[in-house]
């Protein structure tokens, strides 16, 4: 098989995959009834193979394993080898087995293992300090003076809708002249309470589910924005359909949300999306930029600490209030996503994925910018596909 061929073949497989546990019931499943990959633009051209069971899965991998290990070597390769190993962990957590946090950090999830550098850590929160201090934040602990901005700056809940809309038009503006011309594309604002996660990409219903629970300053409503919808992740899911449309794309292109290591750079172009589309503006976008460096760097520590070391999960509570300076309903949400058996390693592909998208944009040349793009948004990546950068993923159909 060619690399395309691999990549169609390892589509279905994938996909056959998420019908298969679709399938199991709900109540006690790994994944409480839900899929492998949660927004798929692939129906009707690339169907889901039929399984009955976990050996015709891994006999599955197991040939595309063979068939990868005779490419080239180089980001494709490596792409495909990390996301063939990220499977086989999958179906060992279906099987029954109990892998350790490490190693679904590592291999499912494709991160690195381990808390993250507390000097670095330490550096964000100086940075976050010194920034408060020149927009007049100047009196009580770091942690006072955060929430003190945060309530000063946060929206009222009668105004986050106007903002909203605001700030969609202007991200898909930049994001239309600057990544991709997402077309009338557009989503609704749908407030939730009660959940895990701070926002999501409800891209089938066309809604960017906000979590009420939670204050939000117009920085921060306008990082979710770039997460979820222009340039994040509603923009990747168009960008690649269209590249697997002109055959520019192999099939694996249309995997990008499977719980794999695909989600690392998909949330990393998320949380970088306010810089690739030039969208820093004031001293408060510093601010928050900074802080969310804290808080996405803290929380991969505070997963490793809660599951890993066995700190007791209300000292990991103080440290992300301490340490993180998050507001309750972001402490206990990322308690409950860093417990669960299988979202949980993949706490750490927002602080891996930030990161490797952040270095590999920070070296790309003006005249390596458009070959940046494609490789990113036309294809999936790995952390490790994607910094090896110049080199891509990025191959012709006949590879």
């Amino acid at each position: 098989m060619n690399s395309f061929e691999i990549g169609r073949e390892l589509t279905a497989v994938t996909m056959g995959i998420d019908a298969f546990v679709r399938g199991q019931p709900a109540e006690g499943s790994l994944l409480g009834g839900e899929g492998l990959v949660p927004i798929y633009l692939g129906n009707g051209l690339v169907d889901g193979k039929t399984y009955a069971d976990h050996d015709a899965i891994r006999a599955d991998i197991a040939t595309l394993d063979t068939e990868t290990a005779a490419l080239r070597a180089g980001p494709r390769q490596v792409f495909l080898q990390g996301m063939l190993k990220s499977l086989r962990v999958t179906i060992k957590m279906l099987s029954g087995a109990s892998p350790s946090f490490e190693e679904k950090v590592t291999d499912l999830v494709g991160a690195p293992a381990g808390r993250e550098d507390a000097a670095l850590i330490e550096d964000a929160r100086s940075k976050v300090d010194m920034l408060l201090r020149k927009s007049g934040f100047v009196n009580g602990s770091l942690g006072e003076r955060v929430q003190a901005w945060e309530e000063a700056r946060a929206v009222p809940a009668e105004n986050i809708e106007t903002v909203f809309r605001e700030l969609m038009a202007d991200a898909k503006t930049r994001t239309d002249k600057l990544i991709f011309d997402t077309g009338d594309y557009d989503m609704v604002l749908n407030p939730v309470r009660g959940m895990f996660y701070t926002a999501r990409c409800s891209f089938d219903q066309g809604k960017m589910d906000l979590n009420f629970d939670l204050n939000f300053t117009r920085a921060a409503l306008k990082h979710l924005v770039c997460h979820e919808v222009y340039p994040g992740h509603s923009t990747q899911l168009l960008s690649t359909r269209k590249a697997f449309d002109e055959g520019r794309a192999p099939a694996d292109a249309l995997l990008i949300t499977t719980d794999a290591i695909t989600g690392c750079v998909q949330e990393g172009i998320g949380d970088q999306g306010a810089h690739l589309i030039d969208f820093i503006e004031d001293a408060d976008d510093e601010i928050h930029v900074e802080l969310r460096r804290v808080r996405s760097a803290a929380q991969t520590s505070a997963a490793w600490m809660l599951m890993v070391e066995g700190m007791p999960r209300d000292d990991v509570a103080d440290y992300l209030r301490d340490v993180a300076m998050g507001q309750e309903a972001w402490v206990q949400g990322r308690l409950r996503m860093a417990a669960h058996p299988f979202r949980g390693p993949f706490i750490s592909s927002y602080w891996a994925g930030n990161e490797s998208v952040r270095r590999v944009r920070e070296r790309v040349s003006k005249e390596q910018w458009p070959v940046f793009l494609d490789a990113l948004y036309s294809n999936a990546n790995s952390p490790q596909s994607l910094e090896m950068f110049p080199q891509t993923v990025i191959e012709k159909v006949s590879a």
